[in-house]
């Protein structure tokens, strides 16, 4: 069978013709975005996500974006006390549906590149085209912890996910054996095989708030996530004008959740 092609204005349009892009946010937490002690509280498991996935795939909405959360929050409602990995997530959704666009959120400085990257592939074929990276360059210091990882200053997030990013598009790309010589990140020899599906890479949006972070997103990313409550409606469009202008060769479009899409 022939592989089909991925084209850009496919993923670009999540495999839609509507203007306004929908999609559904956290579900891979529980209690999803409403903290509640209610039974009825969204459970955040694997059988109701793939419910809830299908449901979204036969209803025609586009995408769904999920929460890198690695720690709840405890206390009697234990808030996404519960998580499920984004990217494991996202390749069993694009595996049961047909046409809705799933993400990864990734913490940058929590993920070698390389082994991201594989990530990302594997999910792309999965869904055949359909897999999007949501990039994270800072996050809860607590979590971090976790880890081991340090909370880098707020400037120097940016520059390593820069590097990071650029690591992560071109094992992406055609370049095979290459080596990578920045100042957080060395690698040698880098091989990365398969390439995204049909040839064209997945989505990247990023959700930083400050001016670092929207140069980087408009910079690097075709989505800019914005939260209405950080920003009047007159914001936002200057915040698109200026993206588009930036990066005047892309079109540009307005997703749901709050965010704002470039495309």
């Amino acid at each position: 069978m022939p592989v089909r092609d991925a084209t850009s204005r496919e993923r670009t349009s999540m495999h839609s013709e509507n203007r306004l892009k929908l999609g559904l946010f956290g579900a891979n937490c529980s209690s999803g975005r409403a903290v509640t002690m209610v039974p009825e509280r969204w459970s955040g498991g694997w059988q109701d996500n793939m419910r809830l996935a299908r449901m979204a795939d036969e209803a025609g909405i586009e995408f769904m974006l999920p929460i890198g959360r690695w720690k709840g929050y405890g206390g009697d409602t234990d808030y996404q006390g519960a998580t499920l990995e984004t990217v494991t997530w996202a390749t069993g959704l694009l595996a049961k549906t047909k046409r809705l666009t799933v993400f990864g959120t990734v913490h940058a400085p929590l993920f070698n590149p390389i082994i991201a990257a594989k990530e990302f592939v594997t999910a792309d074929h999965v869904g055949e085209g359909r897999f999007g990276l949501n990039i994270v360059c800072g996050w809860n210091e607590g979590e971090f912890e976790m880890f081991g990882a340090t909370l880098r200053d707020h400037e120097q997030r940016y520059e390593y996910a820069q590097e990071w990013l650029d690591a992560v598009k071109l094992a992406w790309s055609s370049e095979t054996d290459f080596d990578y010589a920045g100042r957080f990140l060395k690698l040698k020899k880098v091989r990365a095989w398969p390439k995204p599906f049909g040839g064209t890479r997945p989505l990247i949006m990023n959700a930083g708030a400050s001016d670092t972070g929207q140069d980087f997103a408009i910079r690097n990313c075709d989505a800019l996530f914005m939260s209405t409550k950080l920003a009047s409606l007159d914001r936002r469009k200057a915040t698109r004008a200026a993206a588009s202008s930036e990066r005047p060769s892309r079109p540009s479009g307005v997703m749901s959740t709050s965010s704002f899409m470039k495309g």
